[in-house]
């Protein structure tokens, strides 16, 4: 089994997640990505959340899954996730399932942290 790496930190009141790996296919790592993910919403109530995709480059089905899973938590809360650094290719695929609906994107990470208006030096 290989952990999907990630960085979460947070930025005045934005939880950031940043994910560093290539490849987001593995279903055991997607999976605990995933329980770690809800964690923030379930168990520690964050709002607003980045999740930055800038060194992802192949995300399977099931991550699809995990991040709309991960908004419906969040608007339980009133909160809000917003993604950001998705390459074209990748934004392709969120256009094609019609989720570009769901979520609100960001070309980087501090434009994401803007739309939280949370400005960055």
């Amino acid at each position: 089994m290989k952990d999907v790496p990630l960085l979460v930190q947070t930025i005045a009141d934005v939880t950031v997640v940043d994910l560093h790996s290539a490849s987001i296919l593995d279903g055991i790592a997607i999976e605990a990505l995933g329980k770690h993910l809800f964690a923030l919403v379930d168990e520690q109530a964050r709002r607003k959340i980045v999740v930055d995709f800038s060194q992802v480059k192949l995300l399977s089905s099931m991550m699809l899954g995990v991040l709309v899973r991960l908004q419906k938590r969040a608007e339980t809360i009133n909160g809000r996730v917003v993604l950001c650094g998705l390459r074209p290719d990748l934004m392709k695929v969120f256009k094609i399932t019609q989720l570009h609906k769901l979520f609100q994107f960001c070309k980087d990470e501090n434009e994401a942290m803007n739309s939280f208006d949370v400005y960055m030096a």
